[in-house]
Order: C-alpha cells, then structure tokens, then sequence
C-alpha cells in the first residue's frame, strides 16, 4: 500500500476500517521497504526534574493540579544523570530521553544543566533527546548547539478532543514548539496517547495531522493512557491491546520512515501483544523499569521478549 501525504479524513478513516488482518499484512509490507525487519531500537527514558507541573494534562500525575503519588522534587546533578545514561548504555540503549515536568524552558541554571546534561550523554555516543514543554527558536538552538538530536512533544490526541484533556495550553502551542525545534534542524519525536475517552475518528485525526506535518516526524511514541489515581482520567478503562496494534499499524502506513514506539502503558500488554505489535510495525521500545512516573517493562524480560521473537537490537 502506498499512501502519499496530504492526507484526507476519508482515507485515514478508511484504514482504520480495514479489517486487521489487512491492516496488518499492508503495514508490515510498508515496514520491510523501509526498516530492518529484525531491528528494535531501544530507547531508555528518565525523569530529570519530576512533579509540580503547572500544566493541567488530564492523565499526568507531576500535575501539581491533582493529588497523586508523585511528590515535587529538585532537578537532578548531572552526575547522577550521565551515570544513569551509562548504565543505560551498557545495557543496550542507543537513545536516552530526559524529561523536565515544566510548562516551558525558561532561561536560567535550571536550562544551563540540561544543557550540560545533554553534552555529556552526546559524549558517551548515544542520542540525546530531551522533552521540556513549549520553547522558542533561540531555546531550540541552544538546544542544537548543545547536541540535541530529538525533542520530544506530543500531540497527545486530536485538535477536537485536545480541550477536554488540556485547557493550560492550545493544540497551536503544541504546533509552534513543533516549528520551531524544527527550524533548529533538530529531529521531531511526536506521537499521542488512545484511552483517554477519546472517538474513533479522534485517533484517526491525531495520526492525520501528524502524517501531515511537513516532513513527517522522525519518531512516533504510540502511547496507550496508565490510568494513575487522583488524575481526572483514573477511572478510564484499560485500552483494547489490539486498538493499540491497530494504531501503530496504521502510524507505520501514514509514516513509512519514523521509528514508531511503542511507548507507555506496554507494561499492562502481553508479550504475545507487544510482538504482534512489533509485527505491525514498531520498531523502537522505551527500555528501563520506569517511564518518568509510572512502571515499565523490566529489561531482562524485553531481552527474552526480543530474542524469542527473533529480534535483536539496532545499534548505535
């Protein structure tokens, strides 16, 4: 199947539609033409300054909106964040993300360290990605200059659902920091999170706009919502695991050469689930016991999951 941006409602639903067996065989024939067919990148992830967001996401538990298990804590020293990227390293990561809970970058030592942070994560030969909220173009830059590879930020849903999950910033924010990190020649992972009370034809529609972002992200974290108590979302029940395959099927058809990741909530999958997921198309794991705030898959269990499936993991 070849399917070439601008792409239209019609059709993005229409894939949707297609029964999953179909679904299925056509994604996993856009992903040999373009990726390895036994790779999996893994990506390792941590939480750098956690908790007393002023952002309102509906499903974050650092939102210092809701009364959750995550407690403020101060921004970590480099060296016990260069020191958790080795570890990371040594045990197969060739990617680490680090993540602020802030609502934006603002100028100060607090930016200086993360800066630091990433040169000397660059230094140990892994990527370096970061995810710090909304920033400008100069912020970005420094961001380039420092050796960022990736930023993170995601859509999280559609532009019709968005309001009823965020009301601290618009979906045209999340855009513009979009824009700018790309203007900086830095590289877009950006994805969404399914569970969230979310339509049908939202899913569709958070995958179209990404698909028609120009050029198309490199990353696509395909998340399924942890549902964390004292959040607005905690009583939403568990994602369908197919949803999930079938959304990740169909980012691999939208968007052909990004990594898609298979990202939060594949703690609560089956490893049975999270291979025929793989099948579909993704070809990068978050790797590590913790996803900022809430569980992951222990490391040596993916190690057994990827050997049994056949797969190994991309190098750096």
């Amino acid at each position: 199947m070849t399917l070439l941006p601008p792409f239209e409602r019609d059709q993005v639903r229409s894939l949707y539609d297609l029964a999953l067996f179909s679904l299925i065989d056509d994604a996993r024939a856009v992903h040999r033409r373009h990726h390895a067919d036994n790779e999996v990148q893994l990506c390792s992830l941590l939480s750098v300054k956690t908790g007393g967001c002023p952002e309102d996401c509906s499903y974050c538990p650092q939102s210092k909106h809701y009364e959750t298990h995550v407690e403020p804590e101060k921004m970590l020293d480099i060296g016990s964040v260069l020191e958790t990227a080795r570890r990371a390293k040594g045990l197969g990561s060739t990617r680490f993300c680090m993540g602020a809970a802030w609502r934006e970058v603002k100028e100060g030592p607090a930016f200086e360290r993360v800066l630091d942070m990433i040169r000397g994560v660059k230094a140990m030969g892994m990527e370096t990605c970061v995810t710090l909220g909304m920033l400008n173009e100069s912020q970005a830059q420094r961001l380039k200059d420092a050796g960022l590879d990736a930023y993170n930020h995601n859509l999280d849903t559609s532009r019709e659902h968005y309001g009823s999950i965020i009301k601290t910033r618009s979906y045209d924010d999340r855009l513009e920091t979009i824009q700018n990190v790309r203007k900086a020649g830095i590289t877009i992972c950006c994805g969404g999170i399914i569970g969230m009370g979310e339509s049908i034809d939202d899913r569709c529609e958070m995958l179209r706009t990404l698909a028609n972002l120009a050029p198309q992200p490199e990353s696509v974290p395909i998340n399924a919502l942890v549902a964390v108590r004292g959040t607005p979302l905690e009583h939403m029940p568990p994602v369908d695991p197919l949803e999930l395959v079938r959304m990740v099927a169909m980012a691999r058809i939208l968007m052909p050469r990004a990594r898609v990741r298979l990202s939060a909530g594949r703690a609560q999958l089956t490893r049975e689930c999270q291979i025929f997921a793989m099948y579909a198309g993704a070809n990068s794991i978050f790797y590590g016991e913790q996803l900022l705030t809430t569980p992951n898959a222990e490391a040596a269990s993916d190690h057994a999951m990827l050997r049994d499936a056949g797969l190994v993991p991309a190098a750096g």
